[in-house]
């Protein structure tokens, strides 16, 4: 029952990176958009002539602006159609065509009992106790769920359709089996969701904004929490279950800005970062997000130093690629699975400590308020965005690298320490496993076997290939995905794996839960993901 439950939410929590995946363009858009049309800017740097109203430039950069607003703007049905694709088991464009066909449908009820019970009148909100609970959604009037709305479609849909999509119906009906089943009974569905969602909604409103209150209410140790069980939830890849909800509901908080009720942490940041009006970002959303510059730009990059120091000599340049390009990775975009992968097995106690130090920065960023946003991880791209171009006055941005140096030092020493005091087995330590591994030539039985069986799959990559039977071979893998920097595969018997072929691919880090494997490959798992589907689809096809 647990290994179901808990293959149901790393299944979900992997859904929610595709939507997510659009964010960190959409944000560059927003950025480069918004500060580069600040009239305060243009005018202090005498940048009339370049950036001023009607030139090209201005044209150019208020596009941007408004590109990378319109996304943040539609966030609930990019959720909705994201989530239905990464919940469906197979006909995935299916489950996205009707996860926007329920979106509509939804809406379009809510917005149609409004009218009829008349809190609507073309088009403009009549009753002022709600109007902060009506918006247009997709140019719909409807009520405001927000992402909640989004992820409802998309869980519901990929249900529906994991249950539909192979349907047979009688032979009078055998036109609508199948996949064409799926659309028709979301509509119905979600018809009913609509107006379940009219009479309860209100409600549930009503419950979120308190409990919204009392999480902002919580104070520091509220803070030092959530930073905590975020940190500590990587490795089981359900760390985007929890904190999604802050960023984007009620839970994180709500504002009223240019006379607009604003839902979610990082909605709240990028509402005052479109806003003229703001002075300096609201501190109790933006605790969510600035510690996080910390540690993914400073700590973890002193903890990749002191396991190549802690390394043997003989082994530092072999290990040294290994962690100069996982540390690179972190400080650039914020993806830290690379290097938290090469000691969160390796050495447990080390990432113990790396989710307490995390932790704690997002309470020493709130302790000397700093307020820098983000697009979905805290790499110095969004630093550059959302805290230097914004000046410190707005962000205090100026403190991260000067409170970052000292994390440098602390992750550096204190790893330094441990690994020497506990002889821990991190890469390139005499004995650890937990290295670069270099596939030697051989001519085994095995071998001759395996490559015949290589020929057999013609314009296969050797990557997938090796993944493929250190998996057990195709026959063994029920499903494969992936996140922002881990493929994720479904087993017929996970007793098949070989985790020392597994690493030879390149892995720097794996973990099992029940039929369900995550195995570390950094930023290119998008490509490996889909030249091993490639290689699935082939091997079927034999």
């Amino acid at each position: 029952m647990f290994d179901n439950l808990f293959s149901s939410l790393q299944r979900m929590g992997r859904s929610f990176m595709l939507p997510i995946a659009i964010l960190p363009i959409a944000g560059l858009f927003l950025g480069v958009g918004e500060a580069l049309t600040n009239t305060a800017m243009i005018e202090a740097y005498h940048l009339e002539n370049i950036l001023g109203n009607g030139t090209f430039l201005n044209v150019l950069f208020i596009v941007l602006q408004k590109s990378g607003k319109v996304v943040f703007n539609n966030l609930s049905i990019i959720f909705a159609i994201g989530v239905a694709i990464g919940m469906a088991k197979r006909e995935k464009a299916v489950a996205a065509l009707s996860a926007a066909i329920a979106f509509f449908i939804m809406h379009q009820t809510i917005s149609t009992m409004l009218e009829l019970h008349g809190y609507i009148v073309n088009d403009a909100v009549v009753d002022t106790v709600k109007a902060g609970t009506i918006a247009s959604v997709c140019g719909i009037m409807s009520l405001e769920l927000g992402v909640f709305g989004g992820m409802l479609v998309g869980l519901g849909v990929a249900t529906l359709h994991n249950r539909f999509y192979k349907i047979k119906l009688p032979a009078a009906l055998s036109f609508f089996s199948g996949t064409h089943f799926v659309p028709i009974v979301c509509s119905v569905a979600f018809l009913g969701v609509g107006f379940m969602l009219y009479y309860i909604w209100p409600t549930i409103q009503n419950a979120i904004y308190p409990l919204g209150d009392i999480i902002q209410k919580s104070g520091y140790f509220g803070t030092l929490l959530f930073g905590w069980i975020k940190r500590a939830l990587i490795p089981f890849g359900l760390h985007h279950v929890f904190y999604l909800p802050f960023w984007h509901t009620g839970l994180g908080g709500s504002m009223m800005i240019d006379g607009q009720l604003i839902q979610g942490a990082q909605n709240i940041f990028f509402a005052q970062f479109a806003s003229p009006s703001t002075l300096q970002f609201d501190e109790n959303a933006l605790r969510f997000f600035s510690g996080e510059f910390l540690y993914m730009i400073f700590g973890l990059p002193g903890a990749a130093l002191a396991m190549y120091r802690c390394a043997s000599p003989k082994k530092r340049k072999l290990v040294g690629g290994l962690l100069f390009s996982a540390a690179l990775t972190s400080v650039l975009t914020g993806i830290t699975e690379p290097i938290e992968f090469t000691f969160l097995f390796a050495a447990p106690m080390l990432f113990v400590v790396h989710v307490f130090y995390a932790g704690c920065s997002y309470l020493i960023a709130q302790l000397l308020h700093i307020t820098v946003g983000l697009t979905f991880s805290a790499g110095a791209i969004d630093l550059f965005l959302f805290g230097i171009l914004q000046g410190n006055e707005k962000t205090n941005w100026i403190l991260i690298p000067l409170v970052g140096i000292l994390y440098f030092c602390l992750y550096y020493f204190t790893f330094t320490l441990l690994i020497k005091k506990f002889d821990l087995k991190t890469p390139g330590r005499e004995g650890s496993e937990a290295t670069v591994y270099v596939k030697q030539a051989s001519t085994s039985e095995q071998e001759v076997k395996e490559q015949t069986e290589r020929e057999r799959v013609l314009g296969v990559d050797d990557l997938s290939f090796d993944i493929a039977q250190a998996l057990g071979g195709a026959s063994n893998i029920l499903d494969i995905d992936c996140c922002t920097s881990r493929l994720r595969a479904t087993l017929v018997d996970v007793t098949m794996i070989d985790e020392k072929k597994i690493k030879e691919t390149g892995s720097s880090g794996i973990f099992k839960r029940g039929k369900g494997i995550q195995i570390t490959y950094g930023p290119q798992v998008l490509i490996i993901k889909s030249n091993l589907e490639d290689y699935l689809e082939k091997v079927a096809a034999i």
